[in-house]
């Protein structure tokens, strides 16, 4: 099926970026380029030790990020990072998000453009 008979399959959204929580991973990474300890990657998203693990082991099997293991005063430390795919894939992935918002807009007959978002009337 062409673009133009389904403009709003958005064929390009990858499910394993957008599920709630590994959005939540991948955005709370981005900022943090050296990345994160796992315990505050668990704090910012909100997440459980056993989730966050799980979601994170997805992530990792995707290629976009790596787990790093070590001892920092004698404590075993989880380090978790963005790979570099990782990071150009989610930039991909935000910039089609943005593309999914102002399609959205435009058909609801609004002009978002650089502004801020405002909520539609039901």
């Amino acid at each position: 099926m062409a673009k133009t008979e389904a403009p709003f399959a958005f064929d390009g959204l990858d499910r394993v970026m957008h599920e709630k929580a590994r959005l939540g991973v991948l955005s709370s990474l981005i900022a943090h380029p050296k990345g994160l300890a796992f315990g505050d990657l668990k704090t910012l998203c909100g997440l459980t030790d056993g989730n966050l693990s799980r979601h994170l082991q997805t992530l990792q099997e995707a290629g976009l990020i790596e787990i790093t293991k070590s001892f920092e005063n004698n404590r075993p430390q989880t380090t978790v990072k963005l790979t570099r795919n990782g990071r150009k894939r989610f930039l991909e992935y935000l910039a089609l998000l943005e593309q999914v918002v102002r399609d959205a807009a435009k058909t609801a007959g609004e002009d978002f453009g650089n502004a801020r978002l405002k909520i539609l009337p039901t």
